[in-house]
């Protein structure tokens, strides 16, 4: 038990605004080990509600539906509130959502996000002089929208009132540090070895795999011009620089990259533009311009003639797809 572990003390209440198409593993992520330490500790010293926008049950990207006990707007006490959310979190844009949150925010309340639930945060105008990190899939467009906004890398991120997670299992290393915080690391340790969290991360932890695993190549000097490009890719560096980087002739360096990716250097540069272009193209509402620029080319219509090359289809028309799928 914590110094500030008062056994009169009433259950924490949390709420969890569950946005359609949520993701469902960090949403379990953030309320399992509440239910764990109810149960290790043998008093509930947390309780949970779920809220979605119209009070209906809410449907997570897997189907699965979770009764709601609140709609936004209601007027009730939280301690907590998370926002979960998943799909694609830039194209929300519901004012009654956004106000409410912002009035829970003045009331004191904790607020949250997961996944691409700090997207939504963002737009409520609450992550402002505040830390946090996003799922690593929203990232590019986020920092396309809001440059200015302190946005990290982490696996999650605890600053003052504001708690944020890049979503997956990450919620699970978060709510090990928050439960410490609020009833000793002897309970945090016990809930993370209830769910068999051998190793609690730091959540300035990274969120993606070492290139070397990604990729399953172990040569540095591949790895270093590698590198280079995911950090480049909206302002493309040379052939001759990524060489420098890598330490190598650029003959050799395209040799590395013929061997081991089956492509050459230009190849492989390119694919990252344009994967990085089609996750823009999914989860922002950028212009095909915008995002051709995010993306190092010069010209709207040799980005989508490009991008046809490699996905099939215009990036207009992939947009439209999914759209339309999204609305089905």
């Amino acid at each position: 038990m914590s110094e500030n572990d008062c056994p009169d003390q009433p259950p924490a209440h949390v709420g969890f605004l569950l946005i359609p198409d949520f993701a469902m593993l960090p949403y379990v992520s953030v309320i399992e080990p509440l239910r764990a330490a109810n149960r290790l500790s043998g008093r509930t010293l947390y309780r949970w509600s779920h809220i979605s926008i119209d009070g209906q049950p809410a449907a997570a990207s897997n189907g699965v539906r979770i009764q709601t006990e609140f709609r936004i707007g209601a007027d009730a006490h939280f301690d907590y509130v998370f926002v979960c959310a998943g799909g694609n979190p830039a194209l929300f844009a519901d004012s009654a959502t956004l106000a409410w949150l912002r009035q829970i925010a003045r009331r004191g309340a904790k607020i949250g996000g997961v996944s691409g639930g700090p997207y939504i945060l963002a737009r409520a105008n609450l992550l402002k002089g505040y830390r946090f990190t996003i799922h690593w899939e929203h990232a590019p467009a986020f920092l396309e929208e809001y440059p200015e906004l302190d946005l990290r890398r982490s696996l999650y991120e605890i600053d003052r009132d504001r708690l944020t997670s890049g979503g997956g299992t990450a919620p699970l290393d978060m709510m090990h540090a928050i439960i410490a915080r609020e009833h000793g690391t002897d309970l945090a340790m016990a809930v993370s070895e209830w769910f068999l969290q051998t190793h609690v991360r730091e959540g300035t932890g990274p969120q993606r795999m070492p290139l070397r695993a990604r990729l399953g190549i172990a040569h540095a000097p591949l790895l270093r011009a590698i590198s280079r490009m995911e950090q480049t890719v909206e302002t493309p560096v040379s052939r001759d620089e990524l060489a420098r980087v890598a330490k190598v002739s650029l003959r050799h360096l395209e040799r590395l990259f013929r061997q081991h990716l089956g492509r050459s250097l230009g190849e492989h540069y390119l694919a990252l533009r344009l994967d990085r272009a089609r996750d823009l193209v999914r989860q922002s509402s950028l212009s095909v311009l915008e995002i051709a620029l995010a993306c190092g080319f010069t010209s709207a219509s040799h980005f989508s003639r490009t991008y046809r090359a490699r996905f099939g289809q215009a990036p207009r028309t992939e947009r439209l797809s999914e759209t339309t799928a999204k609305r089905r």
